[in-house]
């Protein structure tokens, strides 16, 4: 009897190739089980099919197959067998295969790709392991020094969607060096920098197959703490984030799908730049906002002058409004009498201030104290009806607490409060503002908040970005806040007092991920220190990680920017950047035509590879605008997503932010830092622009640099 013939191939990259196509044919097997699911005969009501039904379309778009985003990038070969749990994190698997979580050959070790997603073959056995899986954490984190029981960790390289390329680790051996295989020639000797360095063409990718052991401990951190992030530029904090909320879908989904989770951005630019991460690693159900979008209680038409905004965004606003919402208080001088048949039942005065004070010394919600009132009136009404001999229950407390007297008495001691009508009063009424805000703002600060025009109604209330989070707050002393599972919120070093007790409310029962740097503050009332922003936001307990190895910006390019931390986050220590590449940086002095010059940069950035951010001051914009329009280079507004025929995208310094692109060319420094209000913020909005770029810069100038970088 002859030994079975193994027909696999030889060429490692081949089987690898082979593992991909059946990975993909496996995908495609679970998505078309779901899409043949039959629904009819499932389900009682129309209410719980439509519910299933919008299950089932989300699972469908789950187990899309992404031609250009590859099922594994890595794969892990573990010294002995793993247990269930590790795999599935609790959930039950058949016995392993030689597939995505087999047993080696030669071995008792079991081998797992890892992936963007899970994929399992028609008997239930693994073909790629989930990234968030616990098997798979040691892909990020295991070490020669402590190689968490792996022997080698592979890594995939990938062109167009094809496996070229792959390259081994062997963990357990300190002397082994690192082997590549590839085809076709190409060096594969650093794979994980040609992921980080591929040119940025369309909207922010995932680095799901990049993540480095420090980013990994902030992305499985545990969901019922709240992380801060202090980030310099190119550390990959908005990534970091984006995939703690993967993570914590992944391992707390049941819990986060009934609570929610939300993503808070700077602006819509931003959130549209980022909004294909999550998608892209299979969740598709998760919120995203700017802070104004979340206090979208009044139409902003208005703007504040920077004194009246930081007013308003000072956090002794919160106490003004207490004091506003509870303004229309008073105490009763008659009592309160009920009729019912032939009695008469009397509830003294000064019982009803005994009990209107008791609800004021609560502290409870001004709304929720408004609906106990009446119960609180019936309760005594029932107290004495008790004492003349009558059993009353709780439904003669329901009509009692409904009576046209004990209405009236609530309607004169605790009247209702709508959120904008009282802040438009506060904000319009200078002898209220003056008597809320006493002892809390100065004549000053009362003045510079205080409206000239106030409008003839509250539809036509010239409303601003920071009235509208003073409406919010108002709202919460009201009626409180419905609280998320989880809230990323980005950039944060921008927000005031005001817009962090706003973004809390929405994770008072929750957790969040507070992502920043200091550096970048270019608001008036930037944060100064995270302390002091989490004490805001509600969450002074939270753990605060500061990310300083630099992936994205090079370390040429991080170096020149770094020029201006003295000047404006002295305490902040300087980011360092894995990427040595030399011409990086060009710093160009432009005695004439500095326009030509621009847009001639922008052309020999087009010849390469990858997109181009040309960053201006805002108000040269239509300058540059219509320079390019007649040069006839095409470009697109910030946020727009990048292709292969737009790679140009003209960007305001004030909406720079967040995004990144592979070239930047600077425009006019000097105009950059005459566009803000003082030197620390002009000098804070060029350290942003410098710090975009992810394979070169060229800064063009005719007017003199900061002397920050001239020295």
């Amino acid at each position: 009897m002859h030994a079975p013939t193994d027909h696999r191939p030889t060429d490692p990259l081949q089987r690898e190739r082979d593992h991909l196509a059946a990975s993909r044919a496996a995908l495609t097997a679970m998505r078309e089980d779901v899409e043949s699911l039959d629904l009819r005969d499932v389900t009682g009501t129309w209410v719980s099919a439509a519910v299933l039904q919008n299950q089932v379309e989300l699972r469908i778009a789950a187990l899309a197959d992404l031609a250009h985003t590859p099922l594994f990038f890595g794969r892990l070969d573990y010294l002995h067998a793993i247990s269930e749990e590790l795999v599935t994190g609790g959930a039950a698997r058949s016995a392993p295969s030689k597939g995505g979580g087999g047993r080696r050959e030669g071995g008792s070790g079991e081998r797992f790709y890892i992936g963007r997603r899970h994929v399992h073959d028609a008997g239930g056995d693994p073909m790629v392991i989930d990234w968030r899986a616990p098997v798979s954490q040691p892909f990020y984190r295991a070490s020669r020094t402590d190689p968490m029981d792996v022997e080698r960790r592979r890594r995939f390289g990938y062109t167009g969607g094809e496996l070229t390329a792959y390259e081994d680790e062997n963990l357990t051996d300190p002397a082994a060096e690192t082997f590549t295989g590839s085809a076709g020639g190409s060096t594969a000797s650093a794979l994980l920098a040609a992921e980080i360095e591929k040119p940025r063409v369309g909207p922010m990718r995932d680095i799901v197959a990049t993540i480095q052991p420090e980013q990994d401990e902030i992305v499985r951190a545990d969901i019922t703490g709240t992380v801060c992030v202090q980030g310099a530029p190119g550390t990959g904090k908005t990534a970091v984030g984006l995939h703690r909320v993967a993570y914590l879908l992944y391992a707390h989904r049941e819990r986060l799908a009934r609570t929610g989770t939300l993503v808070i951005g700077p602006n819509r630019s931003f959130l549209h730049y980022i909004e294909q991460v999550l998608p892209a690693l299979g969740e598709l159900d998760v919120a995203q906002a700017t802070v104004q979008e979340l206090v979208d209680h009044v139409e902003v038409r208005g703007t504040d002058t920077v004194e009246a905004a930081t007013v308003k965004g000072d956090p002794r606003m919160a106490e003004v409004l207490r004091r506003a919402v509870r303004a229309g208080i008073s105490l009763p001088t008659e009592p309160c009498v009920v009729v019912r048949g032939s009695r008469r039942w009397r509830v003294p005065a000064y019982e009803l201030v005994e009990i209107i004070e008791e609800l004021k010394g609560r502290e409870i919600r001004y709304g929720a104290a408004g609906e106990a009132l009446p119960q609180r009136i019936a309760h005594a009404v029932l107290l004495k009806m008790e004492q003349g001999g009558e059993a009353p229950d709780d439904r003669v407390q329901d009509a009692v607490a409904r009576n046209t007297a004990v209405k009236a008495v609530v309607k004169q001691c605790w009247p209702p409060v709508d959120p904008a009508k009282l802040v438009h009063r506060l904000l319009t009424d200078a002898e209220f503002l003056a008597e809320c805000a006493d002892g809390i703002l100065d004549a000053g600060e009362q003045a510079a908040v205080l409206r000239s025009k106030p409008g003839r109604s509250l539809r036509t209330a010239p409303w601003t970005p920071a009235d509208a989070v003073l409406v919010d707050e108002a709202a919460d002393l009201v009626q409180r806040t419905p609280s998320l599972g989880h809230v990323v919120v980005d950039e944060a070093q921008d927000l005031s007092p005001m817009q962090y007790r706003a973004v809390g409310r929405r994770c008072s029962t929750g957790s969040a991920t507070i992502l920043g740097d200091l550096a970048q503050g270019t608001t008036p009332w930037a944060t100064g220190s995270w302390p002091e922003a989490l004490h805001h936001l509600g969450k002074s307990t939270a753990h605060i990680e500061e990310l300083t190895t630099g992936f994205r910006v090079p370390e040429e390019v991080i170096a020149y920017a770094s020029r201006l931390l003295p000047a404006i986050a002295p305490g902040l220590a300087p980011a360092t950047s894995i990427r040595d590449t030399p011409g990086a940086l060009a710093v160009e002095h432009v005695q004439d035509g500095l326009t030509e010059a621009v847009v001639e940069s922008c052309r020999k950035a087009l010849a390469r590879e990858g997109s181009t951010g040309l960053i201006t001051a805002d108000a040269r914009i239509p300058l540059l605008a219509e320079a390019l329009a007649e040069a006839g280079l095409p470009f697109l507004d910030p946020g727009t997503e990048t292709s292969s025929e737009a790679r140009l995208t003209l960007v305001p310094a004030s909406l720079a932010k967040g995004l990144e692109y592979d070239y930047v060319v600077l425009d006019e420094p000097a105009a950059v830092l005459a566009g803000e209000p003082d030197e620390r913020t002009g000098l804070r909005r060029l350290y942003v622009a410098l710090t975009r770029a992810v394979s070169g810069l060229t800064v063009l100038h005719s007017e003199p640099l900061p002397e920050q970088l001239t020295g």
